[in-house]
């Protein structure tokens, strides 16, 4: 899969980034980077892509990206509409596997660390006890200095190291290729698709975005999503489906038609497909989920 390379400012006096982002949107081209990135969105929400992984992202998550692993961030249209007020925040630590020297995470009271940042590969979601814990140590680390920099990231990896509150992201062992010639290629596609799934889109019309033949495209992105342009329409649908079904009164017909489906029949049978629920079941499970109101 050939991504975009995204370069990481780093100044003199540190050998890792740590910052606190207060923007517009996030960074929305398929890209990578060879630091790790730990990110915890403090405000924001949208659609992510990570590896061969569709989903979203919201207020909250918490993120261990490994080196080189290709990602989008997709911010929800309140936050791209021009004029918007609105912003996404975050904390991201960016660093180097070899930042603190090149055999150092290789030392023997470093296994385990070294074992997080080879699973980090496939992408890490912290959770739970975990997630509240290394927030708060990602708080303290913005205004650290000197050595407490080098101190305070080690107690992060180390508490995400032995913690059981994480989930793989992606799938184990996907191979990317980095070339710069097709990234306006696929990020053309990306943009595309999250643009105008709210409708019908015709394999003509996607194979002309990428300035392919029909087959070709098919070949194509199969080749570097790890999935079939249906099957990744599909996840797009039903992902923002889930999203309205929690975040919104809508009915659910009003959701089918709104994520590009004609047929309620073929809408349920994908979500189902995919999410384990009917969407009906869903959204129940989000209202239980909600924490009363106190009065």
């Amino acid at each position: 899969m050939n991504i975009h390379l995204l370069k990481i400012p780093l100044t003199q006096e540190h050998s890792f980034s740590v910052r606190y982002d207060v923007v517009p949107h996030f960074y929305d081209k398929w890209h990578y980077h060879p630091e790790i990135e730990l990110v915890y969105i403090i405000k924001g929400s949208g659609q992510l892509f990570i590896g061969d992984n569709v989903g979203h992202f919201e207020s909250g998550d918490m993120l261990l990206l490994g080196s080189g692993l290709p990602h989008l961030w997709r911010s929800d249209e309140k936050f791209l509409k021009k004029g918007s007020s609105l912003k996404v925040e975050a904390i991201v630590i960016h660093f180097l596997p070899g930042c603190f020297g090149e055999h150092f995470f290789a030392l023997p009271e470093n296994q385990s660390i070294a074992r997080l940042l080879e699973k980090a590969g496939q992408g890490i979601r912290i959770k739970a006890t975990a997630k509240a814990r290394v927030s708060d140590m990602m708080k303290k680390l913005l205004p650290a200095k000197r050595a407490e920099r080098i101190i305070g990231l080690m107690q992060i990896l180390h508490t995400i190291a032995f913690s059981k509150d994480t989930k793989p992201v992606c799938s184990k062992g996907l191979l990317f290729e980095y070339s710069p010639m097709e990234t306006e290629r696929l990020n053309n596609i990306y943009q595309y698709i999250l643009n105008n799934f709210s409708r019908q889109i015709s394999l003509q019309e996607i194979a002309e975005v990428a300035h392919l033949s029909e087959q070709s495209f098919c070949r194509y992105f199969k080749s570097r999503v790890r999935k079939t342009f249906s099957e990744f329409l599909i996840e797009i649908r039903i992902g923002k489906a889930c999203k309205l079904l929690a975040e919104t009164n809508k009915s659910v017909a009003e959701i089918c038609y709104d994520c590009g489906y004609n047929s309620f029949s073929n809408f349920n049978r994908h979500f189902k497909s995919i999410t384990g629920k009917t969407p009906l079941a869903h959204r129940k499970y989000y209202m239980d989920r909600q924490e009363p109101v106190l009065g």
